[in-house]
């Protein structure tokens, strides 16, 4: 069976829950569906070795050639039964995903059971009253939370009924729950005089140019906002505490910034993050509070959080745990922009875009060459007469690597007026720049393609049927088709996996970078350390070997050292403060990204005096860097220095190079060195 007799045999199935892409029915309705399907169906269920003992409900994807073989043990005991395991094939990858939830507090449950079921059967009543009760009670109002256990139970208790036997009953009383603690949620609130973390990424990426209107949802005291509206740009917000009575307005973008760490309801968390993405049309941001065991300890715990010292509430998350809340809320994929931040896009198109760019390097031109002798004296007349529109289009030509099509140079009419076409006007700018500019520019923008593609196969974001006309215009130009190019980025991806292969292009790195070095433990290289500016300098598997790291970290805005682990498949960024004004950096915050286990630690150095010093930053700064030249006359005298007091420690904090340094009776200020007699 195909993909597309699937597709029509799905048409055919009449009894079942029906969802805009997809439909449910039960086992036990297999009379009433195609009998190609059901044979279909089974063979499927055979090839996993599933017995049909092991699952309930089938549900099959109305646009993709995929199915669910899902169990629910208790269909016909529980009103509204919970999901213990999900089998979801792929059909068109042949590849299948088991999801169990028989230990998880807050498992899918289901309603409408009369749907999935056959009229003939005798449960068939008994799951219509049930229905007929929930409508009454008003629990199907807003389907967007009765998903799951959880928020199913609160919802009835919201309602006024409680559960029994599996039928609803009115409450008596209000119930008092077991904790009855108040949380103060409006004091997370913070007062700010500049964007937030979230609204810098947006700004930072180009959303911020006046072309998307934005709303903040959970906008605290509005400092957002009314910054935002200083520079012109349309931004809307509501907040439970302090905007209550304001619209929840549909917008471009949606951010909604660390609101959920402050929710102690888990379900209505859900809620919160569910009710932001349907707002967004384009794009939602997301972002909460990420803390470790050390951190979190220092609190009281309650629920799955914590009460600070002024009664708020916080659910600290992990980067990964973080990425699956969302993902598991929204269904759809979250891509990390930095620490606890993450942009989750409806805009499929728009997601695309700004994938390419994070990777995307720009060719800088080098030089006008001299005219070369050509025997089309109008050849040289055009150009003079319009040396700045060629000059112009040569650029665009480099930025994308080929020819402009007539939407990409805003110049195009000018160029058809002038010459005829756009390839017209690229064959007569060849004659007086340099072809290699231009081969070297496709070069790199086949790269970063290659890159783009292959760090999407990491993170298995599944292909878009559609692709914007620009990037259709690339695979076009670079390799043919949209198969070449998905083949070489699965080879390139591949390789990161190659210890051998990373570690003979890290070796070869540290002689091609302009600075950046490679340690050793027991005589073998073990880890090359370079400087964030000079990634996009690697060869291509080293840059997709940091790339897909930073699929789970995000940007590098407070990072400024990556170390390559040659063997171990782990990534480690580091920041320090003072990096770019002192001569001894010390050690803020370390990351180690563990691609194998899909997993981010975090380590930050709190207490200031016991920060590790950076003794080396010569190694891993060139002459771009204002303070080269003091940096490396300061190391040579600090090497010089040390080497008379024989020293090997690591790790070294101020306060112990300071009192190591009084034995010389030396001491340092700025990047000078100083001889004093004595110290007081």
């Amino acid at each position: 069976m195909n993909a597309e007799q699937f597709k029509q045999l799905v048409k055919k199935v009449k009894i079942a829950k029906k969802l805009p892409d997809a439909i449910y029915f039960h086992k036990d309705a297999f009379a009433d569906a195609p009998a190609d399907l059901v044979k279909f169906i089974k063979v499927v269920a055979q090839a996993l070795k599933i017995d049909e003992a092991d699952y309930d409900l089938i549900k099959l994807f109305k646009n993709d050639f995929r199915l669910s073989l899902l169990s629910y043990p208790t269909f016909y005991q529980d009103s509204y039964p919970a999901l213990k395991q999900s089998v979801t094939v792929d059909l068109a990858k042949l590849s299948h995903k088991i999801t169990k939830y028989d230990n998880s507090e807050n498992p899918p449950i289901l309603h409408r059971k009369e749907t999935m079921v056959s009229p003939a059967s005798k449960f068939y009543q008994l799951f219509c009253d049930l229905t007929a009760e929930g409508e009454q009670a008003g629990l199907y109002e807003n389907t967007r939370m009765i998903g799951f256990k959880g928020s199913w139970e609160r919802l009835i208790a919201k309602k006024g009924y409680e559960l029994v036997d599996g039928r609803l009953f009115r409450s008596s009383a209000v119930q008092s729950p077991d904790d009855d603690k108040t949380i103060d949620r409006h004091l997370t609130a913070i007062v700010r005089h500049e964007l937030s973390a979230p609204l810098k990424t947006l700004a930072k990426n180009g959303f911020l140019n006046g072309d998307y209107s934005i709303f903040d949802y959970g906008c605290g005291r509005g400092d957002d906002l009314r910054e935002l509206e200083a520079h012109g740009v349309d931004a809307l917000g509501w907040d439970l505490n302090y905007r209550p009575d304001a619209d929840k307005v549909i917008s471009d973008i949606v951010n909604i910034g660390f609101v959920i760490n402050v929710i102690e309801d888990r379900d209505e968390r859900i809620e919160a993050l569910l009710g932001a993405w349907e707002l967004s049309q384009k794009l939602l941001v997301v972002s909460a509070m990420l803390g470790n065991e050390t951190l979190i300890s220092q609190f009281q715990p309650y629920k799955d959080g914590v009460i600070t010292s002024r009664n708020t509430f916080q659910k600290y998350y992990t980067q990964s745990e973080l990425k699956a809340f969302i993902e598991m809320s929204v269904d759809e994929n979250a891509i990390a922009v930095a620490p606890g931040i993450y942009y989750i896009f409806k805009d499929k198109q728009l997601e695309q875009h700004f994938l390419q760019n994070r990777h995307k390097r720009a060719y800088k031109w080098q030089h006008l060459t001299a005219p070369e002798p050509v025997n089309e004296e109008q050849a040289r007349i055009l150009f003079t007469q319009h040396q700045q529109l060629f000059e112009s289009f040569w650029l665009t030509c480099l930025t994308l690597g080929r020819c402009p099509a007539n939407n990409e140079f805003s110049q195009s009419d000018k160029i058809k007026e002038v010459i005829g076409s756009n390839k017209k006007a690229l064959q007569l700018v060849l004659k007086w720049f340099e072809e290699d500019e231009l081969t070297t520019a496709e070069t790199m923008r086949k790269e970063d393609l290659l890159l783009y593609f292959a760090l999407a196969m990491f993170e298995k974001r599944k292909p878009y049927a559609q692709q914007p006309e620009d990037l259709k215009r690339d695979i076009k130009a670079f390799f043919d088709t949209y198969k070449i190019a998905q083949h070489q980025a699965t080879e390139l991806l591949f390789q990161i996996a190659d210890s051998a292969l990373i570690e003979s292009l890290c070796i070869e790195a540290e002689k091609l970078l302009p600075a950046g070095r490679i340690d050793f433990e027991n005589d073998q290289p073990h880890a090359l350390t370079l400087h964030k500016d000079f990634i996009t300098l690697l060869p291509l598997v080293l840059r997709v070997y940091i790339g897909a790291a930073l699929q789970m970290y995000g940007e590098l805005d407070d990072i400024q050292l990556i170390k390559i682990h040659i063997h171990s498949g782990k990534v480690t960024l580091l920041g320090y403060e003072g990096f770019y004004d002192s001569p001894l950096p010390r050690l803020k915050e370390r990351v180690k990204i563990k691609m194998a286990d899909q997993d981010v630690d975090f380590f930050d150095y709190i207490v200031e005096e016991k920060r590790p010093l950076l003794l080396n930053k010569i190694d891993y700064i060139d002459d771009t860097f204002s303070d080269y030249k003091k940096q490396k006359a300061f190391n040579k005298r600090l090497d010089k220095e040390l080497s008379l007091l024989d020293f090997k420690v690591v790790n070294v904090n101020y306060e112990y190079l300071k009192n190591l340094l009084k034995q010389i009776k030396i001491k340092i200020q700025s990047y000078k060195f100083i001889n004093i007699a004595t110290y007081k």
